[in-house]
């Protein structure tokens, strides 16, 4: 998350469980940070880490370690939550960070489900292959309505699954060995998530200006 800002949810909702989470885990964050920030490790470097983790996850998927993969993601959501956090303790916020963050977000959340879908069609699990897509294409057009709405100038964050929710459903999914379920899960709330935004920018969109 280098050099993210994330203001107040938008009116019509937004991302409430990450708010909470947020607002319950800044303090370690900052304290865990400024630790860090002694070590000279930049913050692209933890995000590098955190996409490097998401990859090895997506490889532990296809092989079928739902476990260790489960555990792999929640390691790497640990560097994902540090790299805004150390941004701002040394100082080292920049335009580009925030940018390959948000870029090798897509790409690690993708590597996840791809992984899941690899593994699905070797077993010849046909329901399993297209929730896993179905879970992808979701994720993604969640994270997309955001971003092409922030460059039209509105703010969209409504909706209930935005990353740490899906993250959260992955990594149970996976230590649980419920994986089918919470592929499920995601395929409808992703999908639901991004329909949600879509009239949410129409409602702010047909506001009259002022």
């Amino acid at each position: 998350m280098v050099g993210k800002t994330r203001g107040a949810s938008s009116p019509g909702g937004g991302p409430v469980i990450e708010e909470r989470l947020r607002a319950r885990t800044n303090g370690v964050l900052v304290r865990t940070a400024s630790l860090v920030a002694r070590t000279g490790v930049t913050p692209n470097t933890l995000t590098l880490l955190g996409f490097a983790g998401m990859a090895v996850a997506g490889v532990l998927c296809a092989a079928g370690s739902f476990f260790s993969a489960g555990l792999v993601v929640a390691a790497s959501c640990t560097f994902d939550a540090l790299d805004g956090a150390l941004a701002r303790a040394s100082g080292a916020a920049s335009v580009f960070g925030a940018f390959l963050d948000s870029f090798l977000d897509r790409y690690a959340e993708a590597a996840v489900y791809a992984g899941l879908l690899v593994h699905y069609a070797w077993a010849a699990a046909p329901w399993g292959v297209v929730a896993a897509f179905a879970a992808a294409i979701g994720s993604l057009m969640v994270s997309y309505a955001r971003a092409r709405a922030g460059g039209l100038g509105i703010e969209c964050r409504a909706g209930l699954f935005a990353r740490p929710e899906r993250l959260a459903v992955i990594i149970a999914g996976l230590v649980t060995g419920f994986v089918f379920p919470a592929l499920v899960i995601l395929a409808v709330a992703t999908n639901a998530t991004a329909v949600r935004r879509l009239f949410h920018v129409r409602l702010l969109a047909e506001l009259p200006p002022g």
